[in-house]
């Protein structure tokens, strides 16, 4: 049922699927906005626990998204999701209603904002920090073409951690952009909670919130009377430092850089919010709204663990339990490994950014809390911080997911590799990691590294080689190397474990047919495929790099007495480009086929995802039967 021919009727309680949105929302009263907050919040409940996704962050932001539909008009304003981890609730208010239980799912629309789904979503965004920025040029570009509508940051107080914030805070407010509002969703929790001075000096300007509840009626008494009302407004508007002072006894640092700053407020009060945006609005300069949420809001285990429900695979919606353990996972075998490693060396210190527990490094801060270090949501920083540790002898480990590395690109070239300092990577969901799509899938660290002088990768097939691979890169490799491992835990890796070593194995079967190569977790579809293979009578040989950069000579020798070799590699074309590149110069006259990821790849389940992407054991077979011959 559409309402576009009447006004909604006040005392009716209203569906999502009984209004055109996010038109209709204008008209509701506000019981009726929070009977659909309650009813948004199950929908996400019941899809998440099934598709998996970030649940804790958009569940406490389902009043505010309600409200900036209500007081602005997407799309022509715009909202730009730092991050994107809350905008469920925008997605469901924008025409994708019927597509939700889909979210994350292969075919299925994004968990992340996407322009391609809805002009709604005003841009990508997966990573941390960057909506102010995207916001100043979006509001920029507006004034140069004469639009009067607003862009609105939404960015939650993990992300200021993140210095691009203080870069676009910085140049909004030396700007002086009328049409920018930047509003921060504190809910005082990051992925691993929040650390440093930003989250100290938070805690201590969330009792001011009377502020603007006292600021609004004083506006509203006044301009009950517009003629004698709205000139003492103007000039309080442009006195609002020594109002606030007067109000407060404090300024704020968001003041400081050239932003009004109003706040905190309720960010569950439905009404208190919307009564600041709409005093946003009226002014003419950039504002910084500072809201109070609560992570997880309605649902009880997502509010008392809103780190474990930050995001989630399948889980129990009545307990809130998980399907599936995580401590059974290559990340909780790093942490562990790298816990037994710092008992033997008290050189041995570990880095996260504000991704302890993705990272497993949980076991690392208990066993050695004044050996480990959370830098907040700031990669390039954590870079250089190790940086500065190995220049004074200590082994600094940074463990960081591939997508996130690609933040500190310069901090290895310039505060690293040029000194030959010995910084250790321990680099997380490398390669597919499924339902996060685009701007999650570790497919780049390979080819960056590459590049970077003087790096050591290693690409472990198993829990043990990644152990052993670990300690060759801590304790005996200098310079920048880097341990390199997926997402999820070593399912069907039943290989010889006499195979396992930090550097290559070579499994030759006799015939010098097909020659079959690759790194990671893919060896084991590789080996499925080599036993199929055989039973078919087609004879293939294996060759697993566990040292994937630099190449072992031999590994070319080795592959130049084949007629076919093909590379598997589950990355963008990096080690299997160097590998045919070698073999070409050797004089190699046989047929070299590669196999790799090229540019971005969509959501959808890791196994899906590699059979797509012609990295399973039955693609692999596939590869033999076309280029191979029956023995």
């Amino acid at each position: 049922m559409e309402m576009k021919q009447h006004e909604i009727m006040s005392d009716r309680e209203y569906r999502l699927s009984e209004l055109t949105l996010p038109e209709d929302l204008k008209k509701l009263t506000p019981l009726q906005c929070r009977k659909l907050a309650k009813e948004i919040r199950s929908l996400m409940v019941r899809v998440i626990s099934h598709n998996g996704g970030h649940l804790a962050s958009n569940l406490g932001t389902v009043e505010l998204t309600l409200a900036l539909h209500r007081i602005f008009d997407s799309p022509q304003d715009k909202f730009i999701w730092d991050v994107g981890h809350q905008c469920y609730t925008h997605k469901l208010l924008t025409g994708r209603l019927g597509e939700f239980s889909t979210i994350r799912m292969q075919g299925g629309i994004s968990g992340f904002p996407k322009p391609e789904e809805s002009p709604h979503d005003a841009c990508i965004s997966g990573h941390s920090s960057t909506s102010i920025s995207t916001a100043c040029g979006i509001a920029e570009a507006m004034r140069l073409s004469g639009d009067p509508h607003h862009a609105i940051a939404v960015i939650g107080d993990g992300a200021l951690t993140g210095g691009l914030a203080y870069e676009g805070l910085n140049n909004g407010g030396r700007k002086k952009l009328r049409n920018l509002i930047v509003i921060l969703n504190d809910n005082n929790m990051s992925i691993s909670g929040n650390v440093g001075a930003v989250s100290g000096y938070l805690r201590s300007i969330r009792d001011s919130e009377d502020y603007v509840r006292r600021k609004q009626k004083l506006e509203e008494k006044l301009l009950t009377n517009p003629q004698v009302g709205m000139p003492v407004v103007k000039v309080l508007k442009k006195s609002k430092d020594s109002f606030k002072r007067m109000v407060l006894q404090q300024g704020t640092m968001f003041e400081q850089l050239g932003f009004v700053y109003l706040g905190p407020v309720d960010g569950h009060n439905q009404q208190e919010i919307e009564e600041v945006l709409r005093v946003a609005k009226r002014y003419d300069a950039p504002v910084f709204i500072h809201v109070k949420t609560v992570k997880g809001k309605g649902y009880l285990p997502a509010e008392k663990n809103p780190s474990q429900f930050h995001g989630v695979s399948k889980f129990d919606i009545m307990t809130g339990n998980p399907e599936v353990s995580g401590s059974d996972c290559y990340s909780a075998e790093f942490g562990k490994a790298l816990a037994a490693l710092a008992r033997e060396d008290d050189r041995i210190c570990a880095v996260t950014a504000a991704m302890k527990y993705g990272t497993g490094l949980q076991y690392f801060q208990a066993e050695c809390p004044d050996r480990f270090y959370d830098v907040g949501i700031a990669e390039q920083h954590a870079v250089t911080f190790a940086a500065g540790l190995a220049s004074m002898g200590k082994i600094p480990v940074f463990a960081v997911y591939s997508t996130f590395l690609q933040r500190s690109y310069d901090q290895l070239l310039h505060d690293v590799a040029i000194g030959g300092l010995h910084v250790v990577l321990g680099i997380d969901r490398a390669g597919l990691v499924g339902e996060d799509g685009e701007t999650h899938q570790g497919l780049f660290d390979v080819p960056m590294l590459m590049t970077v002088p003087g790096t050591v990768i290693y690409s472990p097939a198993c829990y043990e080689e990644l152990r052993l691979c670990l300690r060759r890169a801590v304790l005996e490799d200098t310079g920048l190397a880097a341990v390199r491992y997926p997402r999820g835990g070593e399912q069907g890796m039943h290989f010889p474990m006499d195979e396992l070593n930090t550097d290559c194995t070579y499994t030759d079967s006799g015939s010098r047919d097909v020659l079959l190569v690759t790194y990671g977790r893919v060896y084991a579809a590789l080996y499925d495929a080599h036993g199929t293979c055989e039973k078919s009578g087609y004879r293939t040989s294996l060759l697993k790099l566990t040292r994937i950069f630099p190449l072992e000579e031999r590994v070319v020798e080795i592959a130049r007495g084949y007629r076919n070799v093909i590379f598997f590699e589950e990355s963008c074309s990096g080690v299997s480009a160097l590998f045919g590149s070698l073999l070409a110069q050797s004089g190699f006259a046989g047929r070299y086929i590669p196999v790799a990821l090229h540019g971005f790849v969509k959501q959808g389940s890791v196994p899906a995802l590699l059979d797509q992407a012609e990295l399973s054991a039955h693609a692999v077979c596939r590869y033999v039967y076309t280029y191979g011959s029956k023995t």
